[in-house]
């Protein structure tokens, strides 16, 4: 069997449904991973709304639709587990999604991610398409966003402690309490888990990928600081927001599909900070108050 195999690059988030067009038209893709959107950490969803719910609905609309245009097989879209109920019950299983208020310092992301989802099942009810939406946890890894504004929590905290042990800072300050749990999937694993959902994977119903466990962002920061082997102190603004208290995702519909997380997060975080270094060059300094 042959297979279209073409990648669609999104280089900003402005542009306009013409490049869509003209993409799906050449290229004629068999099946589509749509990944695409502008995210970032709480600081860039709480500032930036109105950048977040546009960008990624012009987004998603485009693939989509152009996706149904030009009879793309099955398609793949990628939600996020912030979209669920901010005090949803623990693990979140997929049926929780609106059930309850949104987080407020996200809502507007998370409305666009709902609105994809909800796209998808439309078309598969009304044009009989097979478009599945998958509920991926915190990913980091190789390649990941470093920037001190607009990336998430685990390497935002990679760089923090990088720089304060490079530049000899005898402290880490950290937003909110460090109460909060979180769970983290390494890019590798969610790249694993996309290509076996579009294998195995035809439900309505979206699907979480995550790794089934959470800690707490104060033990996320000490296995960074011990990894990065930063010697001085860590310090937590409660002024600042926490977020959702808790996102554990239920994984055992996708488990029971026979698919399961692969690296610890030790091993995972010395990886994605072994790059870190290596690619160090091309980041700007951090300055680090």
């Amino acid at each position: 069997m042959s297979v279209n195999i073409n990648i669609l690059v999104i280089k900003n988030n402005h542009q306009g449904s013409s490049v869509f067009i003209q993409f799906f038209a050449k290229n004629k893709p068999d099946y589509v991973f749509l990944a695409a959107a502008k995210v970032g950490g709480i600081l860039a969803n709480k500032t930036k709304k109105a950048e977040f719910i546009y960008q990624n609905l012009q987004i998603q609309n485009n693939i989509i639709h152009n996706s149904y245009l030009n009879n793309v097989k099955k398609l793949l879209f990628l939600g996020s587990s912030c979209i669920y109920p901010k005090l949803c019950p623990q693990p979140i299983k997929e049926e929780y999604l609106l059930t309850g208020l949104l987080e407020e310092t996200n809502d507007a992301y998370a409305i666009a991610k709902i609105a994809g989802i909800m796209m998808c099942k439309s078309y598969n009810e009304q044009y009989n398409t097979n478009y599945i939406s998958a509920m991926p946890t915190n990913l980091y890894g190789i390649n990941d966003n470093f920037d001190p504004i607009n990336s998430h929590v685990l390497p935002a905290l990679i760089r923090k402690f990088h720089e304060a042990k490079k530049n000899n800072f005898d402290k880490v300050i950290i937003w909110g309490t460090g109460r909060p749990k979180r769970e983290f999937l390494f890019v590798d694993d969610l790249a694993d888990a996309l290509f076996f959902l579009m294998n195995n994977y035809n439900d309505n119903e979206i699907i979480n990928i995550s790794t089934g466990e959470d800690i707490t962002i104060k033990e996320l920061a000490e296995i960074i600081k011990e990894i990065i082997d930063f010697k001085g102190m860590i310090e937590y603004d409660s002024s600042k927001p926490d977020g959702t208290p808790r996102k554990l995702c239920d994984v055992s519909k996708i488990n029971s599909l026979g698919w399961k997380a692969k690296t610890s997060l030790k091993d995972g975080i010395s990886a994605t900070y072994k790059w870190f270094v290596e690619n160090e060059s091309n980041f700007i300094n951090l300055e680090i108050k």
